[in-house]
């Protein structure tokens, strides 16, 4: 059986928003239809967490699930390579013209757009492709070019403790895979452990070494400070980052059509652990909305399509009926596409209402694109 693991990033998302007007009346614990769409997440049979934050000039909000809980939140941190990588642009030390090199040297599972390309390409080509299409090659291409230690330096800037991001995907992988810590399988054998022909004992996501984790307290501040340009000394950068970060590809799946939105999501399948999470912000009659929902869980794949129905048809069965669902399972990925709602289905009204009253008043599999 299988499903689309964006497809239910968006159901995560609108669900919580779905009986929730956001507007200038609601407490600032959050509207009740908001608070009760969190609950359910929170009874999701995984391990979960969750913080929505509505930046309203008279009444602000926040409705959360165990924001503080340390989970794998996979591609969600490219978006801090992408800011380190533009400011070291800014810094002079890069240029989004230079041309970058593409080969079987820093070749990565998970890569739709430079798996089978050989040669150069500018480096901003590279950073849209690691956002809009979370292709795991250009992010070790981007990370080779700025070190990873920088981006580790810009995250602890930040004031994130939790937050850990890995030195190269193909090393996190290969760690997964069972080689030695610090050691990087290179590309031949990457596709051998992709196959089942691991180097060693399999390891878990979550981990103190290669891993991809975070908070959705640290994810919400990340993108609240990050899109007020607070890690960037010119304008210009923080356009640039806006640009590409708006270009990801779970952003058309979560948001309303013509609502200005940056966002990332991430996920992972390996062994009898899965995740899945999306986080960033969307501005609705100009008030930014902050979000990250983040499940992780173990279980075998056959469960995961249980999983996923019991967790949509527990909070608006009748969406799926509604969108349809179709697929077919290729080359061991999932992906049954559930034509999910927008994230502000039910929001976006009440939001413009008010800003109008007051103007008047078991393979490896590496991170699927999402």
């Amino acid at each position: 059986m299988t499903f689309d693991r964006r497809g239910v990033l968006a159901l995560a998302v609108s669900t919580l928003f779905a009986e929730g007007g956001i507007g200038r009346t609601a407490a600032a614990d959050g509207p009740g239809g908001v608070r009760a769409a969190m609950d359910r997440f929170a009874r999701l049979p995984a391990t979960s967490s969750g913080l929505v934050v509505a930046e309203h000039p008279i009444t602000s909000w926040q409705v959360a699930h165990d924001p503080a809980a340390r989970l794998f939140v996979g591609s969600a941190i490219k978006t801090f390579i992408l800011a380190q990588f533009l400011r070291d642009v800014e810094a002079g030390r890069l240029s989004e013209d230079s041309q970058l090199k593409i080969d079987d040297a820093v070749r990565s599972l998970g890569s739709p757009v430079f798996l089978h390309l050989s040669g150069t390409t500018p480096a901003r080509i590279v950073l849209e492709a690691m956002i809009a299409h979370s292709d795991n090659t250009a992010t070790d291409v981007a990370l080779a070019a700025i070190g990873p230690a920088q981006v580790r330096a810009l995250i602890s800037r930040a004031g994130f403790k939790q937050t850990q991001v890995p030195h190269s995907t193909r090393r996190l992988f290969s760690y997964l895979a069972g080689a030695p810590e610090g050691a990087d399988l290179g590309w031949a054998d990457m596709q051998r452990a992709a196959n089942g022909g691991l180097a060693g004992p399999p390891r878990k996501p979550l981990n103190d070494s290669e891993t991809m984790v975070s908070t959705a307290e640290e994810m919400v501040r990340w993108y609240q400070q990050a899109l007020r340009g607070a890690f960037f000394d010119k304008p210009a950068t923080l356009v640039e980052f806006k640009r590409i970060q708006s270009m990801a590809g779970v952003i058309a799946m979560v948001v309303p059509p013509d609502t200005v939105a940056y966002a990332k999501g991430g996920s992972i399948d390996w062994q009898d652990f899965h995740c899945l999470c999306v986080a960033g912000q969307m501005i609705v009659a100009t008030v930014p909305i902050t979000f990250c929902l983040t499940i992780n869980w173990t279980g075998p794949d056959d469960g995961i399509a249980t999983m996923t129905q019991s967790y949509i048809h527990g909070r608006r069965g009748r969406r799926l009926a509604r969108g349809g669902a179709s697929g077919s399972a290729v080359a061991g990925m999932s992906n049954r596409r559930f034509r999910a709602p927008f994230i502000a289905d039910h929001v976006q009204g009440p939001l413009r209402s008010n800003t109008s009253q007051r103007a008047g008043r078991r393979r490896l599999r590496g991170n699927e694109p999402c």
